[in-house]
């Protein structure tokens, strides 16, 4: 990996960012962008730097983000506006090197390794990828440099995000900053790690560089290798574009918009979820073998909730199956306590055009059947054919058609 210069491109305060470029009033506003309370979605998916002042945070309820500060602008989300910007600065990236990997839809890596010769040194290529960016989306990037993804990552969100360009390498040279930090500050440590990590002694980044690898495999396995291995700056996964195109699993969750306790209406959005899991994965062109399904419980103060998982005999991608476990998952793991959110997901794939069918299977109905459905709701939408019981109360079929990622298109 010697002599490997890797990018992570972050946006600043992106949803909230897109939302100022599209509404010139809100430029000198506090802005956070969050859910509908109505539906119990209403958090905060990101706060400009003007909201930040004031002490919101990303994932904090509304009401504690207007108790901070009451003349906020709160604006819903737009996700498909979003997701035309992303691919917008996605090209831009690319036309400084063809290696480009997203991480999330206001994250990308860069390998500009090779790409110095044409645009100069990794800080010239990174300023005018910034450059590009700004003028072309008006959203301003922060910039973290790296001889592999892990150190660009921690690059960006512990020291690009502070600097007043917006651009921070990090490598071996200087790896005592890195250190210095708190062990919460190192990517891949959650709350709970950092409360086991803590209690083992180690308080930074550093001491957990240092900590005898071996122990650490000890207690957690693969994962106390690569929390010593993040610590100490070692990672080998290239960019790759091809890091989405294998899928190990294909699943959706809801949070509800109300609490269900009855068994009919459960069954109903039970079985909404499935039709989309199913229809996910036939677009994608997987077949599965294994059916998860998990619940979380209504009272937040006594969590409840199960997630289980069951294989099936033969592959599938039909939504009945895909139902009939999950249910039956469900029957036997449900506590008849009213519950906020479920999800259920296919998992263990392999392609839909060659894998082994039983005789005794009933197949070639249900391949026509989903010919028929995909069909319609690729030329149609979503809503052009759905059941008669997503027309009841229960169902979320309707709205969950209009969103993306479980937002407001």
């Amino acid at each position: 990996m010697k002599g490997k210069i890797i990018f992570l491109v972050d946006m600043q305060s992106f949803y909230a960012s897109v939302e100022k470029v599209c509404d010139n009033s809100l430029k000198d506003k506090p802005v956070i962008v969050a859910g509908d309370p109505e539906r119990r979605s209403g958090i905060v998916l990101a706060a400009c730097p003007i909201a930040k002042k004031y002490g919101i945070t990303t994932a904090e309820t509304l009401g504690s983000a207007k108790l901070k500060c009451p003349h906020v602008e709160v604006v819903r989300p737009h996700m498909q506006r979003y997701i035309d910007v992303s691919i917008v600065i996605s090209r831009i990236m690319e036309q400084f090197t063809d290696l480009v990997e997203p991480f999330s839809i206001d994250e990308q890596f860069m390998d500009v390794t090779g790409s110095q010769k044409l645009f100069g040194n990794y800080y010239e290529i990174a300023k005018a990828v910034q450059k590009w960016i700004l003028n072309d989306t008006g959203i301003y990037s922060r910039i973290g440099i790296g001889p592999n993804k892990i150190l660009a990552k921690m690059a960006c969100d512990n020291f690009a995000k502070k600097n007043k360009d917006g651009i921070f390498k990090l490598d071996q040279s200087n790896m005592d900053q890195l250190w210095k930090l708190p062990v919460g500050k190192m990517f891949g440590v959650g709350s709970k790690m950092n409360r086991h990590l803590q209690g083992m002694g180690i308080y930074s980044i550093g001491g957990l560089a240092s900590f005898p690898k071996e122990l650490l495999k000890k207690k957690w396995g693969i994962n106390g290798e690569v929390l010593w291995q993040t610590a100490n700056g070692i990672d080998y996964s290239p960019v790759t574009v091809k890091t989405h195109n294998q899928q190990k699993a294909i699943g959706h969750h809801m949070t509800l918009p109300r609490d269900y306790m009855d068994i009919n209406d459960i069954k109903v959005v039970l079985l909404e979820l499935c039709t989309e899991v199913a229809r996910r994965c036939r677009a994608k062109g997987y077949m599965g073998v294994t059916v998860s399904c998990g619940i979380r419980g209504a009272d937040f103060n006594f969590p409840t909730g199960f997630h289980r998982q069951i294989t099936l005999p033969i592959p599938t991608n039909y939504d009945m199956d895909i139902f009939n476990a999950a249910f039956k998952l469900f029957l036997e793991f449900w506590d008849r306590q009213s519950i906020r959110s479920l999800g259920v997901t296919m998992s263990n794939l392999q392609p839909a055009n060659n894998y082994q069918i039983d005789l005794f299977d009933n197949y070639l109905n249900r391949e026509q059947l989903n010919v028929a459905l995909d069909t319609i709701w690729n030329k149609y939408g979503r809503t052009a054919i759905y059941r008669a019981s997503s027309l009841t109360s229960a169902g979320q079929a309707n709205e969950r058609a209009r969103k993306i990622g479980g937002h407001y298109k």
